[in-house]
């Protein structure tokens, strides 16, 4: 498990063996080149998207240039309650357009 810092939550946020695996397989050119980039856009998001399907889970948007020729990257954030507060990484993913989830931060 690799914890991140996430300011916003004010809390880590966990990525585990199992979900790197899973960003791996379905999304290599993302890890393991840009696993920095993940820790970025946590601590520093351009925009924080509430997910209009699952009311506990967040996406994390940051802009890179340098990612594939200039692309968001997008981290998508669980909250559980149960049994304990716990914050991870579901999936992440670059895109070059945001249409997912409904804005609740933005950086100005």
């Amino acid at each position: 498990m690799i914890p991140f810092f996430c300011p916003y939550l004010s809390a880590h946020v966990e990525l585990s063996a199992e979900r790197r695996s899973h960003i791996e397989s379905t999304h290599p050119e993302l890890l393991p080149e840009y696993q920095n980039y993940l820790a970025q856009t946590l601590a520093d998001p351009d925009e924080v998207r509430r997910d209009s399907r699952f009311p506990n889970t967040r996406i994390f948007t940051r802009w890179f240039d340098q990612l594939l020729g200039g692309k968001f990257l997008a981290v998508v954030v669980v909250t559980d309650s149960h049994p304990a507060e716990r914050q991870w990484i579901v999936t992440a993913y670059v895109t070059r357009k945001l249409r997912q989830g409904e804005s609740e931060w933005k950086r100005t």
